[in-house]
């Protein structure tokens, strides 16, 4: 593995989907939305299934929007849904490297990447690529997970051990799973010195978002490229997921369930 590479945690099974595509623009990037207008050229990577990257295309109308992401199978899905909204014609779908964009100098005026900071090999390095494409005067925008952030009840001890095997896992990928805290330190190495910090959370608590939540944990515990890479590197046994699996089950069927998860997010002017 070289500095620049890093296995994505998650993997593309249904049950990782099935999140991504309950994000949109509002949920998910809103520190972003009152600096868009139209006419603005936009880059969003790490689009996933595109959800977001409509939202924001709607916004910056008539002006180019490209989505990017390193996997074909997620640009399939993005190219999907923004034809099913009637933005098929609007944006461009492409796949490529963020620490090697394949993209002139000054291209957009806003370079947005939403949990993708997290699961690269050089957050630093990805950031100088954003700021390079990114016009005079425009912005630069993260949002990532810091999972060592996450609080929950009730405190069911196999979550604890599912946040540890999840924080071992992504680390043991390259990634950095508490990358949320770090984002304004990345910024500043990367040479931005106009740069506001904030941070915001998603809170799944009610009969709607509890059981939707646990559900799906309980899936990507067993199912997805979490599982297998964690039996695959000896940090957990299929047994051991069967039991983390059985506690998000169990934390969603609680009427007292409530967690909340922490984002950083930054705006860097370029």
């Amino acid at each position: 593995m070289t500095g620049k590479e890093a296995t994505y945690t998650h993997g593309h099974h249904e049950s990782v989907l099935r999140s991504h595509t309950w994000r949109t623009a509002q949920n998910s990037a809103a520190y972003l939305l009152p600096h868009l207008r139209p006419g603005l050229a936009l880059l969003d990577i790490g689009c996933g299934p595109g959800t977001i990257t409509t939202d924001l295309a709607e916004l910056v109308a008539p002006g180019r929007v490209v989505a990017m992401d390193s996997a074909q199978e997620a640009l399939d899905q993005a190219a999907a849904h923004a034809q099913a909204v009637g933005l098929g014609d609007r944006i461009e779908f492409a796949t490529g490297d963020v620490h090697e964009l394949a993209f002139e100098d000054d291209t957009f005026d806003v370079v947005h990447a939403h949990q993708v900071l997290q699961h690269v090999g050089d957050p630093v390095l990805a950031l100088r690529e954003m700021r390079r494409v990114c016009k005079p005067g425009g912005i630069v925008a993260a949002r990532d997970s810091d999972y060592r952030g996450f609080l929950w009840y009730p405190e069911l001890p196999k979550l604890d051990d599912w946040l540890r095997l999840y924080v071992d896992l992504a680390r043991a990928n390259g990634g950095v799973p508490d990358a949320g805290r770090f984002l304004l330190a990345w910024a500043h190495a990367a040479g931005f010195e106009d740069v506001s910090a904030s941070s915001s959370t998603w809170c799944y608590a009610d009969e709607t978002t509890r059981p939707w939540w646990g559900e799906l944990w309980s899936e990507r515990v067993v199912k997805s490229q979490f599982a297998h890479s964690a039996v695959a590197k000896g940090l957990a046994t299929e047994e051991e997921l069967k039991a983390l699996s059985a506690a998000w089950l169990e934390w969603s069927a609680h009427p007292d369930g409530w967690i909340s998860l922490v984002h950083g997010e930054i705006l860097c002017r370029a």
